[in-house]
């Protein structure tokens, strides 16, 4: 797809970059099945410039480092993290314009810029498995039905499910969770492992996202996986890129930074991260993606709110399930 560049992207393109733009990144990001390559290859032939990705845990490094990082922009960082990463100020403004999003949530913050997003959900084989039609009934469902999820103190899929059983059950949370406690047949360090118990037929359902079904749609013209829509609503997670403050080359993060929001990087990220991208049109969204159903209601803590219902999001995970 030819775009038109942003401004920012023709004043990076101008000189020959001496250094590569460091970019710390977690590894799905940069992996060979991740958006990060096909970025990489539309920002370097836009910017006459080169991207260097460093892996790993992005937020431990970066509070490891301190002002010492090697970073120029960080991405990856969810928005139930970013009031944790917001408290290393380690980070400038984006001086992105976020208007005109396409996302179900209000986007107001002026450091980190979104890049995609998805609403947390329970995913089945429809050949298989009875969706339950809400939450209360899938806590309400037989104790034979199987299903994996991620641990909230690993993993940010897990997290963003402990928040989303705190938005919906309030001060009942522990008991929402003792209530799906016996259907809980594995709880995993990261979601990779869960997922692979549930393509593998190990598990009934599994915590992934509603976006989840369009990798079998596309990839493999399977329409028998399908997302459990839950009238309660469903939790948005959505993540972000950062420009490191002390960076020593401002300009060309900041040409990065404005290369999120066009649809040249935009348009990889259905495909590239089976997400939902921060600002696309949705008539150019591929034809796996257009027919999702998506639920009506959208919830969302803030990053001050998230960081605040952290610890009492967990213990309520960890008292309903004796853990």
């Amino acid at each position: 797809m030819k775009t038109t560049l942003a401004p920012a992207l023709i004043l990076a393109a101008a000189p020959a970059w001496a250094e590569p733009l460091t970019i710390y990144a977690p590894d799905y990001f940069a992996s060979e099945w991740g958006p990060g390559p096909a970025i990489q290859a539309a920002f370097q032939e836009a910017c006459a410039c080169e991207i260097e990705y460093v892996t790993g845990d992005v937020l431990p490094r970066l509070r490891l480092e301190g002002a010492r990082t090697r970073a120029d922009v960080v991405i990856g960082l969810n928005t139930d993290d970013a009031e944790r990463a917001r408290a290393t100020d380690l980070f400038a403004p984006h001086n992105v314009d976020i208007s005109d999003l396409t996302m179900p949530v209000d986007w107001t913050d002026a450091t980190f810029v979104p890049f995609n997003w998805g609403h947390t959900a329970f995913v089945y084989d429809t050949t298989r498995t009875e969706a339950p039609a809400s939450f209360q009934a899938l806590l309400d469902a037989p104790d034979d039905l199987s299903i994996a999820i991620q641990d909230p103190r690993s993993s940010v899929s897990g997290l963003a499910l402990a928040l989303w059983v705190t938005s919906v059950f309030g001060d009942e949370a522990e008991a929402a969770w003792a209530a799906l406690a016996p259907k809980i047949t594995t709880v995993t360090q990261g979601w990779s492992e869960s997922y692979g118990l549930f393509t593998e037929g190990e598990v009934d359902m599994v915590l992934s996202y509603t976006t989840s079904p369009a990798y079998h749609i596309i990839a493999e013209d399977d329409l028998t996986k399908a997302a459990a829509i839950f009238p309660e609503g469903h939790y948005v997670m959505v993540e972000t890129a950062a420009q490191i403050a002390t960076t020593d080359q401002p300009e060309l993060a900041q040409a990065f930074l404005d290369f999120i929001l066009t649809p040249a990087f935009q348009s990889i990220i259905p495909t590239g991260n089976w997400s939902m991208p921060a600002k696309l049109d949705p008539a150019d969204l591929p034809e796996g993606f257009a027919t999702l159903p998506m639920p009506e209601t959208a919830l969302i803590y803030d990053a001050a709110e998230a960081e605040a219902l952290r610890a009492g999001a967990v213990a309520a995970f960890e008292a309903g399930l004796g853990r």
